[in-house]
């Protein structure tokens, strides 16, 4: 596999049952799981490229190329300017979003035909006084 061909038919697949009305939540996780997932990088430290929205992060990955550059586009790509990625499969991303400081999710193919958003684990602990357990 080429750093431009990742694996992730099985987490499109799944990702248009759950358009289509009849998507099984375990099976979308799955493959999000399995699958290999480009993900910007920016900086000259390469760090990952995250977005916030409503107050979360959200960490941004493609299914393909394809998916990247339409959202590269929407941004305003410079043609002679190039953009780094790296492949990452979506287990990996999910425990990286994780072990932020601040919740962080994952956007699957943001500006795309069918994203998919993977949002943090909150909790949700009843709060006595105000104060979060």
């Amino acid at each position: 596999m080429s750093v431009v061909d990742v694996d992730s038919a099985r987490l499109r697949s799944e990702i248009a049952a759950f358009y289509a009305g009849f998507g099984v939540s375990s099976e979308l996780s799955a493959a999000f799981e399995s699958s290999a997932l480009l993900v910007p990088l920016v900086g000259p430290e390469d760090r990952v490229f995250t977005l916030e929205s409503g107050g979360l992060a959200w960490l941004c990955a493609f299914t393909g190329v394809e998916e990247y550059a339409r959202f590269m586009s929407a941004r305003g790509v410079v043609a002679d300017q190039s953009y780094r990625f790296h492949t990452f499969l979506g287990q990996r991303l999910r425990e990286f979003a994780a072990a932020q400081p601040d919740p962080t999710g994952v956007a699957v193919d943001m500006l795309g035909a069918a994203p998919m958003a993977f949002p943090p684990h909150l909790d949700e602990e009843p709060s006595i006084d105000g104060v979060r357990g």
